[in-house]
């Protein structure tokens, strides 16, 4: 039986670029290649397209565009009776045709529903969130708005447009008090994010978070942890682990995710079982409620009151081997390449 060919996007024209680098070496090492046939398709920061047959673990380490021996210019083609790429070699362009594409692009232009809708228009099938889905999520003020009408608590927020008066967010902070976050409304990894705590510091928080995007959402802070679900399915869904962010302060901003320098994650989280599977649940519900399929992970907050609060859903959450998606699915029994084999099967089972 034909082995199908994965392509796996990595890279992007996305401030996340560096993240999706160290996701997609893990990813793209973890795969079985007596499963697939795997192309490595490289996206620059300027939005070039390569077919990439270099060595893994010059990925890691961002020099995989470096050799142009390894770079075969590559286009998605919109005719769905072609299914895959022309890729650009002399003398003449060439068909690869593609069963299934795997993007691993964080935050803009890769988790937002821009190459997913690309992909679908080329009928080519994508592995994750599809476009509507993956778009929601990234708008926290959509995603807040829907997970409100599915009987899930959400922050207090207002939303600011670049250009407005910024009076209504000094008016909002003052009626909600601080700390507060201020955020962009479409952006991850936590680029461009701020916990603020005085209104000296709101003008320049707003200032930051408009560089990311053109719209900006202020957020009460919710007491107390954040904790967070993986889910893989679309029918029926697996769900791990859940696990939680010890903070020593501050709040889990790029830094920390990626080096823990003063922080910890806990999984299983150190809650008790009844409260887990209510996490669970309101995870389920959530995944449902935006439309999520093949796997997300699900962002919430515990109160000290044991209340349950919505974050954020991740439709591509980090994949090192150390990010906290494969890590909840590890502490639940599965293995990197298990957890790679699931999320796959979700689409190559007709």
């Amino acid at each position: 039986m034909k082995k199908p060919t994965l392509a796996v996007l990595f890279g992007g024209c996305s401030p996340e670029y560096s993240v999706s680098l160290q996701s997609s070496y893990a990813v793209l090492s973890n795969l079985n290649p007596d499963r697939y046939t795997v192309l490595p398709v490289g996206i620059t920061q300027s939005g070039q397209w390569f077919h990439y047959t270099g060595a893994y673990d010059r990925i890691a380490t961002d020099s995989w565009a470096e050799d142009p021996g390894c770079l075969t210019p590559v286009v998605v083609s919109q005719d769905r009776s072609v299914h895959g790429l022309l890729a650009f070699s002399a003398p003449r362009h060439q068909v690869i045709q593609v069963d299934y594409a795997l993007p691993i692009l964080h935050g803009k232009n890769g988790e937002d529903g821009t190459v997913q809708g690309l992909l679908e228009l080329a009928g080519i099938p994508v592995v994750g969130c599809g476009t509507l889905a993956s778009a929601l999520c990234m708008d926290k003020d959509r995603a807040h708005k829907l997970a409100s009408l599915a009987g899930v608590a959400v922050p207090a927020s207002l939303v600011l447009k670049l250009g407005e008066d910024p009076q209504a967010a000094v008016d909002f902070a003052r009626q909600t008090g601080y700390p507060l976050f201020v955020k962009p409304v479409k952006a991850g990894s936590s680029y461009g994010i701020s916990q603020i705590h005085q209104e000296e510091e709101l003008l320049p928080a707003l200032d930051l978070a408009f560089q990311y995007d053109n719209q900006v959402i202020l957020e009460e802070t919710i007491p107390g942890f954040e904790v967070g679900c993986a889910v893989i399915g679309t029918r029926e869904l697996l769900v791990g682990e859940i696990d939680e962010i010890e903070l020593s302060g501050g709040f889990f901003d790029f830094t920390e995710k990626y080096t823990l320098k003063t922080s910890a994650i806990h999984v299983p989280a150190r809650v008790d079982p009844q409260t887990a599977q209510a996490v669970k649940q309101t995870a389920k519900v959530l995944y449902r409620a935006l439309g999520c399929a093949g796997f997300a992970r699900v962002d919430l907050f515990l109160t000290p009151q044991g209340k349950i609060v919505f974050n954020e859903i991740n439709t591509i959450p980090g994949f090192t081997e150390h990010s906290r998606f494969p890590g909840m699915m590890q502490a639940a029994g599965m293995t990197f390449p298990e957890i790679l084999d699931t999320i796959l099967g979700q689409v190559m089972v007709p």
